[in-house]
């Protein structure tokens, strides 16, 4: 449990403006977290990226210090300066061992969210893992901390009222886009189809809205999400060449760079003068804030959308205590789990030795082996068989007992 470490970045102690200077690209993913966990010789690490917060679990029986955090950094971006990685030191937030597990928890089942209650956050958590492990960079631990964290969440969803009448950012942003009074035949330009932007689609789809062309890296995801909207598809290559005007843009990337630049923005605008709506849910933002102060457009981001998830909320604190004590429950758990998981490991070697044992055996008894008759040999082996199978169960039936009586 002590090897468990989180380093978080979050809404609530870092500007979510700046939160995306941690985000990492999918296609640069792997190298990149691969070269973190070898430089600084980690167990395990994990990485999650949502649009209010950036969090690495690592397991390891290093002190997380200031030394630790500053070569931490270092490894994580080869092109940030000395003031990039003071400012990540000077905002991050470190847990350890049962309070990284709680906070890990809390994560998952949205206490700790920007908006309270919204239930995406697990798919996330879940999403992050998956690829996470196909590089190669979890193991045992962190495999068994975000089963039991999945699981909690869902615990948490179940048995109180966190979720009841959910909202999310999304929900939000478009609650904020209603207040507009768009017209149902608005022209939607939709770039990204991720799950922040196939959720806003549905959403804008339920409410009769019907004109959309989507942009995405890769088509086959862009045609995959026109095909539910009855839209059209092109590759987010060929977004500088559209001219078909548009109304409302809704944008989701997970680029490191403004998606639409002034170029771009120029470019679909084209002669039209009046007013735009832009919902930017990326982190770090995917329009380019220059483009603010020479067109007229109407920004709905996540920035702005932090006090209505404030009152959200003051809403839903009364809930919070029952969640904490769902938490505290599946934390004793885990820590009993990993005790369990730790004894099977050290057991795992056990049937190998007592193998070996018997092959000794047979070795050293060779005389009088040979000295019985085929019969005699049959039950001797079977004996022999019993004891070994009972030799292994055992011991682990008795260290789960003795586990079983520390509680």
């Amino acid at each position: 449990m002590q090897r468990i470490k989180i380093i978080a970045f979050t809404h609530k102690t870092t500007g979510l403006n700046t939160i995306g200077k941690l985000h990492i690209e999918d296609d640069a993913a792997g190298l990149r977290l691969q070269h973190i966990k070898s430089t600084l010789s980690l167990e395990e690490l994990y990485y999650l990226s949502t649009c209010n917060r950036v969090e690495f679990m690592v397991v390891t029986s290093h002190v997380v210090d200031k030394e630790f955090l500053m070569n931490f950094f270092i490894a994580f971006d080869k092109n940030w300066k000395a003031n990039d990685i003071a400012w990540a030191m000077e905002n991050a937030q470190v847990f350890e061992s049962e309070q990284a597990l709680k906070h890990l928890f809390e994560v998952a089942s949205s206490i700790d969210s920007l908006v309270v209650g919204e239930r995406e956050i697990i798919t996330q958590v879940r999403n992050a893992y998956e690829k996470c492990n196909a590089t190669g960079i979890t193991g045992d631990v962190i495999r068994l901390a975000i089963k039991k964290t999945i699981e909690t969440a869902k615990d948490v969803y179940t048995h109180t009222n966190i979720a009841r009448n959910p909202v999310s950012v999304v929900s939000l942003a478009y609650r904020k886009l209603k207040a507009l009074n768009v017209k149902q035949d608005a022209r939607f330009i939709i770039i990204g189809s991720g799950v922040t932007n196939t959720t806003m689609a549905k959403y804008l789809k339920k409410h009769q809205f019907t004109n959309f062309t989507v942009f995405n890296r890769t088509l086959a995801n862009a045609e995959k999400l026109a095909n539910e909207l009855n839209g059209k598809a092109f590759p987010l290559s060929e977004i500088k060449n559209f001219k078909q005007g548009f109304d409302i843009i809704v944008t989701c990337t997970g680029a490191s760079e403004s998606v639409i630049t002034t170029e771009v923005y120029k470019s679909l605008v084209g002669e039209d003068k009046t007013k735009k709506v832009v919902i930017d849910l990326a982190i770090p933002n995917d329009l380019d804030a220059e483009i603010l102060n020479n067109y007229d457009v109407k920004l709905i981001a996540i920035t702005n959308l932090q006090e209505i998830a404030k009152e959200n909320l003051q809403a839903r604190e009364q809930e919070l205590e029952a969640c904490n004590i769902i938490i505290k429950k599946n934390t004793e758990e885990f820590k009993q789990l990993l005790k369990t998981r730790k004894i099977e490991l050290a057991m795992s070697e056990v049937p190998i030795k007592v193998k070996q044992i018997r092959a000794t055996a047979n070795e050293v008894f060779a005389k009088e082996l040979a000295m019985m008759d085929n019969e005699s040999k049959e039950v001797l082996d079977k004996m022999l068989l019993y004891m070994e199978k009972k030799y292994i169960s055992v011991p682990m039936k008795m260290a789960k007992e003795i586990l079983t009586e520390q509680k």
